[in-house]
């Protein structure tokens, strides 16, 4: 790999953020297809590739957005995701957590203790923050942990072909809490078990909720190093 493409890669990966404000306006049908085949390309246990995708654009997304809406806003305290969610967050894994929502809340004028204000941005998940596409991920319920872990893989590959064509995106977990709706409104077969959403599409820059960064913890604090790196 030569130094500048190396730096290539260094700044599509460093530059990345999840975005949560889009323009309404649908991206090409073969820019969203450039994506898609370097997501393709991504490495998995081998090489099964279990990632399945359902990606919506136009009238289907506006269908997609309004029917979920309605359905989360019906049943707001349901959470049945075909995976289970972390049962407790701790030490600094909470930190981080309470400092992305933290930095999130206030970049959209949502004060510490606003309920309200928060759940407010909260249900912007399930309109997709106003994104021209969703893509839902599945993998086969025979894959268990192995299925996931590869899943993962192609969503981090996808997440930056976005941003090197410019295109925002932000993986939503929030979207697999409501699986069984999702698997009816797809007809999504039993087997596959559904992950998490994609919304992408233009970013809107000038949007407050794209305004924020997290940060990255420094190597010393998850690299425990055995001998002297060369």
């Amino acid at each position: 790999m030569t130094v500048s493409t190396q730096q290539d890669l260094h700044d599509v990966v460093t530059r990345r953020h999840s975005c949560r404000a889009f323009l309404p306006e649908s991206l090409p049908g073969d820019l969203i297809t450039s994506i898609l085949n370097t997501a393709q390309q991504a490495p998995s246990w081998c090489n099964t590739q279990p990632w399945q995708l359902i990606v919506t654009s136009g009238s289907s997304t506006d269908d997609f957005r309004r029917a979920l809406l309605a359905h989360a806003d019906s049943e707001p305290h349901i959470s049945d995701p075909d995976f289970p969610k972390p049962a407790v967050y701790t030490e600094e894994r909470l930190t981080r957590r309470r400092a992305c929502g933290w930095a999130l809340y206030e970049s959209v004028g949502v004060e510490r203790g606003d309920r309200a204000g928060s759940a407010l941005q909260a249900r912007e998940n399930y309109a997709f923050f106003g994104a021209p596409h969703v893509a839902i991920i599945t993998t086969h319920t025979e894959l268990g942990v192995y299925g996931a872990v590869d899943c993962g893989l192609h969503l981090a590959t996808f997440l930056y072909a976005a941003e090197a064509h410019g295109v925002g995106a932000i993986a939503q977990a929030a979207l697999a809490n409501h699986a069984p709706f999702i698997r009816d409104y797809f007809q999504i077969p039993a087997e596959q078990l559904i992950l998490f959403g994609v919304s992408f599409g233009w970013p809107d820059q000038d949007h407050p909720a794209n305004a924020f960064r997290t940060t990255r913890a420094e190597l010393e604090q998850v690299v425990r190093w055995v001998g002297d790196p060369a």
